[in-house]
């Protein structure tokens, strides 16, 4: 049998660039590179076999463990889940350092590979440098925080181990069910040791992506409760996009007139001005939408997973016969809500169901209500894009100019704070993948970061972030890898002078802004909303910040110095920086929805207790 004799690290990157993902006929490299930072526990291993072959991997220096992750979700999500990134560190703060991202991967289930060194599987040198000891256990590290974030945790403790590794590994990255952060702990020691491998494992290998179809029983059911329906909805999930079912449910709409609400993660799935477009729905959802599920009598979940800001709280649906059908990949989700379950892909599902359904429609005046709805909640956000509002600009303005700039088919990125929720209402979708929000883990810091991982997979498309300043201040390094790699970013960074969305959130529990500002300490207090005399701010100067990064940088003291920042953005061939300040008390409306925050039942602050009995009489 023919044999080559490599180190355990070179052997795992030659397996992983020899992995390819097929649907529909189109095959495609799934890994498109690593990202790294070396330390004394993977610079001998893979960053050796990195160096080795450079063209097996192209590798990315990242600034920061959290970010690369963050920036392979990006790439990932991008890719609709048929590529992936890795990502290596030493053992220690740098390995940790990668579980929030690991953490956010798998709870938007999007496909990244981890592989943090480990301590000596010979234990010669024990404890190593950075070692955690736990007295009673001798095989415990600090990779075993990544088994609760993960989807597939294994740890190679000799050479021959990545034979089976590799493949588990990969056998979980490209199940789109099942898919979410994969993290091979590689102690320091067995990465350097070499092996005979099998030649036959280095191999091409072809991982086919199936769309499979529900089974006909539940498929005759759900079209008997869709037939006898007279208000149903669609709420589409982020499980739409990645099948690319975007075309399906676009002839189902127009042959049934059934309409749609969006997730964040769904968000595009059908343009903002289709007929049966409603918008956002939930939490941060349109009035469109929100009074169109309140009334529905049949809820079609397709791809979605059902989070609180999804269905308010469980209180978005309020009929009290409304019933519930769930096309989903992932019996888990397939089974919420106690629907029926059609475990299946979503482009697949709804090509079937169009069929079935053959000739039925909703009532003509449910179609007129929805495309009235659609007509109103437009006017609505131009409203909102044009406030003129003064001294400062609000912030749905800053989106409406951005939103006017962008072509159909570039990507806005966002995560965190205000601004995921506006972006959410607001933005004018055009294109299934023009529109980028972290949500599932509402991760602050992931935006620029996320941004660099768009661009990697679509260096073709313009990609514009938007961040706050609380979220600027958590992770803006990677602005020095998008300058390194010559990727270019247009990030719209929006200052309020502190957490704006838990601001306001304070505010409306009675804690006045309790926490949220960035403002001098006085007098034992760093300031509150209703305080008449606050300290000044603190005299941050992000745009210098990121100046100082590699940035050009764009200062807006206006709306319209914005717009024309924008178009001078246009013309530039690296990442630039627009940083404009706006009012912070300007909020986006909430549209007739609930989200349970509870208030404290008992307190000495008399706007507490007033929010306790608001909150009470409010609570379904």
């Amino acid at each position: 049998m023919n044999t080559l004799r490599l180190t355990a690290a070179q052997a795992l990157i030659r397996f992983l660039a020899a992995q390819h993902v097929e649907r529909d006929g189109l095959e495609e490299r799934f890994f498109g590179g690593c990202f790294g930072i070396f330390g004394h526990g993977n610079v001998a291993g893979i960053g050796e076999a990195l160096y080795e072959s450079p063209e097996l991997l192209t590798y990315y220096q990242a600034r920061n463990e959290q970010a690369m992750v963050h920036a392979a979700a990006g790439y990932a999500r991008m890719k609709d889940r048929l590529g992936a990134l890795v990502c290596t560190t030493s053992i220690g703060p740098g390995a940790t350092n990668m579980v929030t991202g690991a953490a956010l991967a798998t709870v938007n289930r999007l496909p990244v590979l981890l592989v943090p060194g480990d301590v000596f599987a010979s234990r010669r040198p024990d404890p190593v440098l950075q070692q955690l000891e736990i007295e009673g256990s001798g095989d415990v590290s600090v990779n075993d925080t990544f088994r609760a974030v993960s989807r597939y945790f294994d740890r190679i403790w000799r050479p021959e181990q990545v034979l089976a590794a590799a493949v588990q590994a990969m056998r979980v990255l490209v199940n789109q069910a099942e898919t979410g952060a994969v993290t091979l702990a590689f102690p320091q020691d067995v990465q350097a040791e070499a092996y005979d491998f099998p030649g036959d494992f280095f191999r091409e290998r072809v991982w086919h992506i199936p769309r499979p179809l529900p089974d006909e029983a539940a498929l005759a059911e759900a079209v008997a409760q869709i037939r006898g329906a007279q208000r149903p909805l669609v709420v589409a999930g982020g499980g739409t996009i990645y099948s690319r079912a975007t075309e399906a449910l676009r002839v189902l709409c127009e042959r049934t007139g059934i309409p749609v609400g969006e997730t964040q993660a769904g968000k595009g799935s059908l343009p903002y001005d289709h007929a049966s477009a409603l918008g956002a729905i939930g939490v941060t959802g349109t009035f469109a939408a929100n009074r169109i599920a309140a009334e529905a009598d049949l809820v079609i979940g397709l791809g979605t997973r059902w989070t609180d800001f999804t269905t308010a709280s469980k209180t978005a649906f309020r009929s009290s016969d409304v019933r519930f059908i769930n096309i989903n990949l992932a019996d888990f989700d397939a089974v919420k809500y106690d629907g029926v379950a059609l475990v299946g892909d979503a482009r697949a599902t709804l090509e079937r169901l169009a069929e079935l359904l053959g000739g039925w429609s909703v009532p003509d005046g449910y179609r007129d209500e929805v495309v009235r709805l659609n007509r109103e909640w437009d006017q609505e956000v131009e409203r909102l894009y044009t406030l003129e509002h003064g001294p400062l600009p609000a912030q749905s303005e800053v989106i409406g100019a951005v939103n006017a700039a962008a072509a159909p088919e570039d990507v806005v990125v966002c995560a965190a704070g205000s601004m995921p929720g506006d972006l959410h209402k607001l933005w004018r979708t055009r294109d299934p993948k023009g529109y980028h929000v972290e949500y599932g883990y509402s991760c602050m810091g992931y935006e620029i970061a996320g941004g660099l991982g768009v661009k990697l997979a679509a260096p073709e498309r313009e990609v514009y972030v938007m961040v706050g300043d609380g979220s600027y201040l958590m992770l803006s390094s990677e602005i020095v890898t998008a300058v390194q790699e010559g990727l270019k970013l247009t990030i719209v960074l929006v200052d309020n002078h502190g957490f704006n969305s838990i601001g306001s959130l304070s505010r409306s529990l009675g804690t006045d802004g309790f926490g949220t500002q960035y403002r001098y300490r006085r007098n034992g207090s760093l300031g509150v909303d209703s305080e008449e005399s606050p300290a000044p701010f603190l005299p941050v100067d992000l745009a210098a910040n990121a100046e100082s990064l590699g940035a050009r940088v764009i200062r807006c003291g206006s709306i319209e110095d914005m717009r024309a920042g924008l178009e001078r953005a246009k013309d530039e061939d690296t990442t630039i920086v627009l940083a404009i300040e706006v009012d912070r008390y300007e909020g986006v409306p909430g549209y007739e929805s609930w989200w349970d925050v509870p208030v404290a039942e008992v307190s000495a602050v008399e706007s507490v207790r007033a929010a306790r009995t608001a909150y009470e009489q409010s609570r379904p």
